[in-house]
């Protein structure tokens, strides 16, 4: 091989390597991204008992749409409203036990979210989005468990709501003069969301935000949906979470005994 074919195939060795990095690239990339969406639609299952409890309770109905399940009061109902953002690869399902006494206790309308990828991060779309399946609802509160109050509490910062209601969650940005009201309900067993870290975030929120920590609950206590890894272990009972919840959201709208 002349000096002259010698230099001109350098630089097509060159060519040729630069592709195979580049697909080579290409291919973990796209293995990456198909991994995480894997990942991502791999949801934490409701528990299917607890979900056909709230799907026969009498005193609710349930409508499901394609970005949302909404349960409303068949008696009672007030013009009150809220968005609740489930955690990360949560079922929203698996939060309608929970959620089905205050609904019917309270008269309130709430909307459990579906998000984008199973992730609240990953959506962003206006509550409108959600409030529009319940038009007769005047004043919306916006809340979420875990991740999904954190993305909450980023929606409220819009001020369309009239407050903010944490499940085993805090806030990620400042709320501490927006005037809103706030609610704060944690799980003393929480391995997640630790009385620590909310705690630590307490400064975020209006000083007069109202917290409410129930005794032996854990992360996974805030839904229906099986042991989370990382999690504390819970001593206290599904019923008793559930009973706790309705009285904390009770007492915070003022709703009265009967």
């Amino acid at each position: 091989m002349s000096s002259t074919d010698a230099r001109q195939a350098v630089p097509a060795q060159r060519g040729r390597r630069a592709v195979r990095v580049i697909l080579a690239v290409l291919v973990v990339l796209a293995l990456i991204v198909v991994g995480f969406l894997v990942w991502a639609k791999t949801v934490m299952q409701g528990e299917r008992p607890a979900s056909l409890e709230a799907w026969t309770d009498e005193r609710v109905s349930i409508e499901s749409y394609d970005d949302s399940v909404v349960m409303a009061p068949v008696d009672g109902a007030t013009d009150r409203g809220l968005v609740f953002i489930p955690g990360a690869r949560v079922d929203p399902y698996g939060y309608l036990a929970k959620l089905v006494d205050v609904v019917a206790e309270t008269g309130t309308t709430v909307v459990v979210t579906k998000p984008v990828l199973n992730l609240a991060f990953f959506d962003q779309r206006p509550l409108q989005t959600f409030t529009r399946h319940a038009p007769d609802v005047s004043e919306w509160y916006v809340g979420g468990h875990s991740l999904g109050g954190v993305r909450a509490c980023m929606m409220a910062a819009d001020g369309e709501v009239a407050g903010v209601v944490f499940f085993g969650s805090y806030c990620a940005n400042d709320l501490s003069a927006s005037g809103l009201a706030v609610l704060s309900i944690s799980g003393s067993d929480d391995g997640l969301s630790t009385p620590g870290k909310i705690e630590g975030a307490a400064h975020l929120l209006p000083a007069d935000a109202t917290f409410v920590e129930i005794e032996g609950a854990n992360h996974a206590s805030f839904g229906d949906y099986g042991v989370q890894p990382g999690d504390g272990v819970a001593t206290a009972s599904d019923r008793a979470v559930r009973d706790e919840i309705a009285r904390a959201l009770s007492e915070f709208w003022g709703v009265q005994e009967e």
